[in-house]
């Protein structure tokens, strides 16, 4: 008997079936003596259409809302119901005797091949495949040690709850939002809150009223200095009259050092990368969206088999993987790398519960290097980026402390005070894995714990990072005179993508490896936009927020549902209770949109009109540039907002004419000298619509009876004409 392996892309396929010896190749699956692998492509199965259960739920009405099915059903996705075909055929081979399912080892990969085999109806024995990496090695090590698949049916479950309760909450109450504001209005269980959080920010930065303020600084000498009326106070002086007082009373007085304390800090090495805190460095150092990290991530992961599984929340590596340390760090000495590589190399390396930590993992460790052979030459320029980040982090983690001396001065002139602070490096420990170290970067490294706020209104550190020069207590030193600066309180900054990850993890909002598509889900439904690196709410997220349920927009009831679905994963919570209470918070939701009174006003309404119905039309940003679109749902007239160009070029000018469509037919008329001419149907690359089509054939069907022949030849001709 065969063991049939599940992996849930080609391109994994082929690597575990090479591994495997599995030589004969078909177009669905690779078979061998001992196994047959075939793959799924994503999803294969998912959660049945609202029309599935009653033919009525095509058309979205308000009134048939909640949809609520007693029993979720499953079926087979038609883009890809080919592969399960071949996939199902394979489940009913006799000589397939158990099934392996090597599906990415987390929750979605789970459900991938749960619902697979659910719809297979597949009674035979299964097994798991559980690896954290795609080399050979970790490949052959799975499947010596294969786990019971019945070791993963809380998992199952977990992701049962996750999907079904997506399905119910965003269907019911997108479709309310739609039918009832006729409008693509989308919402969900975790883009409602995530939207939430970005205008609870907007609303800050509305409502901030700038204050002016100003501070006095002095020169001592090579160093730089800020007047405080205390110690702890920020510098800031609230009136203009204040601060000339200040420079009036210091200005040609002595300068001598009040006092002076130095101080050895110690930082330790930070933690290394999950998917979010990597998302989060590569946003801030690389600019890459937290979309792009991932997918960057995943060939690393998958193609060149260089770091190990992407989609984890864990930042600690378990203590079964210490003897494989020295490999990775063998495998990384090369290039860049080599020179801190070896040094580490030619010691034991100091692993610490900072580093490896057993009750920190859960279904997966931390990001690491594999040890894979690394040829830095076949990295696409974002992915040696990427994987620049990791090696360094890495080899980060094996670092000692950075310890440097922190000396803080206070210089008296006359009954005033100016604060300085400086760094001087002792041993630059783990950052010497990120090059040289300026005192800039004494001032403590950001582990990406907080939430992007850059909340700029304090005045900041004066004198931080500078390099004091050697001070004595009681010294003079030279002052000429103090300098005034004005400023004005700034609001909180918009979120970039780092800082609204951080949020998103703050609050428990989607998972590691959901947070990306979330943020892309948002800007795709044009409820947000990119300005620059900040995020901002459209007049369309902003009108859509206020739509919503007050409590769909809480962050905190997302974050207490994502605890109960780790705790079911766990087999501590309850998931018919959980779904019971999905349910009824959909049926309550769907209410209040009924009962809603507010009106929904198109931000982007533009001055054309449907040549359909007359009504306005939106102005709508799409990947091939600006599309025009009815913003009645059930017209769904859509052209280009931007003229196409003919072929023919304008008499006078030469330049390209645009195509126009009139009451007397297609037309070509030249933007910039206003010429106009009538095209033919083929010049102006008319062709007849569906519409157009059906009344030409009832046109000459009422007016002349055409044998069965000549009428195909009719319609045959126009459907041609389409299709050229």
């Amino acid at each position: 008997m065969k063991s049939l392996v599940l992996a849930e892309k080609p391109s994994v396929a082929r690597e575990i079936a090479r591994v495997l010896g599995c030589t004969n190749k078909n177009k669905s699956y690779i078979e061998g003596p001992s196994y047959v692998v075939t793959w799924a492509l994503g999803h294969l199965v998912g959660l049945a259409e609202p029309e599935d259960y009653d033919p009525k739920y095509k058309t979205w009405n308000l009134d048939d809302l909640p949809i609520m099915p007693d029993r979720m059903n499953l079926k087979p996705l038609r883009e890809t119901s080919g592969q399960f075909k071949a996939v199902l055929g394979l489940c009913k081979r006799a000589d397939i005797g158990e099934l392996i399912i090597a599906t990415d080892a987390g929750r979605e990969g789970e459900l991938v091949a749960r619902w697979i085999m659910e719809l297979a109806r597949w009674n035979k024995p299964f097994k798991r495949l559980w690896i954290s990496s795609q080399t050979d090695k970790a490949i052959k090590d799975g499947f010596a040690s294969l786990k019971p698949g019945r070791d993963y049916d809380r998992l199952y479950a977990s992701a049962v709850c996750r999907a079904e309760a997506d399905w119910l909450i965003g269907l019911n109450v997108t479709r309310a939002l739609t039918s009832k504001y006729n409008a693509q209005l989308s919402a969900g269980r975790v883009q409602t809150p995530t939207l939430a959080m970005l205008m609870d920010r907007e609303r800050e930065i509305n409502g901030f009223q700038p204050k002016p303020y100003w501070t006095v600084s002095a020169e001592f000498g090579g160093f730089q200095a800020a007047w405080r009326s205390e110690e702890g106070h920020d510098g800031r002086l609230w009136t203009r009259e204040e601060a000339e007082k200040v420079i009036a009373r210091t200005n040609g007085k002595p300068a001598v050092v009040d006092r002076l304390k130095t101080a050895e800090r110690s930082e330790p090495h930070p933690l290394a990368y999950d998917l979010t805190e990597l998302q989060r460095d590569a946003n801030k150092r690389l600019g890459f969206s937290a979309k792009q990290t991932s997918n960057v991530l995943q060939r690393l992961y998958e193609q060149h088999k260089l770091v190990t599984y992407p989609r984890t929340d864990s930042r600690y590596l378990s203590s079964d993987m210490v003897p494989t340390l020295k490999g990775r760090m063998e495998s990384i000495a090369v290039g860049p790398y080599a020179t801190a590589a070896r040094k580490l190399l030619r010691t034991q390396l100091p692993v610490t519960k900072r580093i490896v930590d057993d009750s920190k993992v859960s279904d997966h460790h931390a990001i690491i290097p594999t040890e894979q052979y690394v040829n830095l030459s076949a990295l696409s320029p974002e992915e040696r980026k990427l994987y620049d980040l990791i090696v360094r982090r890495f080899l980060a983690l094996f670092g000692p402390p950075c310890r440097y001396d922190e000396t803080s001065v206070i210089v008296r002139v006359g009954e005033d005070r100016f604060y300085a602070r400086g760094n001087v490096l002792k041993d630059a420990g783990w950052k010497e894995a990120y090059g040289s170290v300026s005192a800039a970067d004494l001032d403590g490294e950001d582990d990406g714990s907080g939430d992007g706020d850059d909340n700029r209104e304090g005045a900041g550190r004066s004198g931080g990072g500078q390099l004091l020069p050697p001070l004595t207590a009681n010294q003079s030193l030279p002052f000429k005179q103090s300098r005034l600066r004005e400023g004005q309180t700034q609001p909180p900054a918009r979120y970039n993508e780092a800082g609204l990850l951080s949020k998103m993890e703050k609050y428990g909002l989607g998972t590691p490896a959901t947070r990306a598509d979330i943020i892309e889900k948002l800007l795709s439904s044009q409820t947000i936009d990119r300005q620059g690196s900040r995020l901002v709410p459209t007049g369309k997220g902003k009108q859509l927020i206020e739509l919503a349920s007050k409590e769909l927009r809480s962050p905190e009831l997302t974050a207490e549902w994502e605890r109960e679905l780790e705790r079911i994963a766990k087999g501590q919570g309850n998931a018919k209770q959980f779904m019971a209470g999905i349910r009824q918070k959909a049926a309550a939701w769907v209410q209040e949109v009924k009962l809603e009174t507010k009106e929904y006003k198109p931000h982007n309404l533009s001055h054309s009109r449907c040549p359909d119905c007359g009504k306005p039309m939106i102005e709508v940003n799409g990947k091939r540039g600006k599309t025009l679109v009815c913003q009645d749902r059930e017209c769904g007239f859509r052209r280009a907002a931007e003229p196409a160009l003919s072929n023919k070029r304008c008499p006078q000018c030469r330049k390209k004419m645009e195509i126009h469509t009139g009451k007397a037919g297609k037309y070509a008329q030249c933007r910039r000298c206003n010429v106009i001419e009538m095209l033919e149907d083929k010049a102006g690359g008319g062709r007849v619509n569906k519409h157009q089509q059906k009344r030409l054939v009832e046109q000459f069907s009422d007016k002349v009876s055409l044998s069965g022949g000549l009428a195909d030849a009719l319609k045959a001709a126009l459907e041609g004409q389409n299709k050229d």
